[in-house]
């Protein structure tokens, strides 16, 4: 999955998308992760490499919703 934070300058990448799929895609499992770009204001990009974030075993990643509406799938909860 991938998200933008509202203004842009943040990218979130997890490494799963739905737990049904993921189980067909990866029948042996995986280790969830999130990872963050960040967006130049000047253009281009660079990977954050002090954010990887792993996940529990057992558990995966799916969409960022960041305290406060950071997300902009989190667009329906704030004006």
């Amino acid at each position: 999955m991938v998200e933008v934070s509202r203004d842009g300058r943040r990218i979130y990448f997890t490494n799963s998308l739905y737990s049904a799929v993921d189980r067909q895609l990866y029948p042996n499992g995986i280790k969830g992760w999130m990872v963050k770009v960040n967006a130049k204001p000047e253009g281009g990009i660079e990977l954050d490499e002090d954010f990887f974030l792993s996940w529990p075993d057992g558990y995966l990643p799916h969409q960022v919703r960041l305290q406060g509406g950071d997300a902009s799938s989190d667009s329906y909860c704030y004006p």
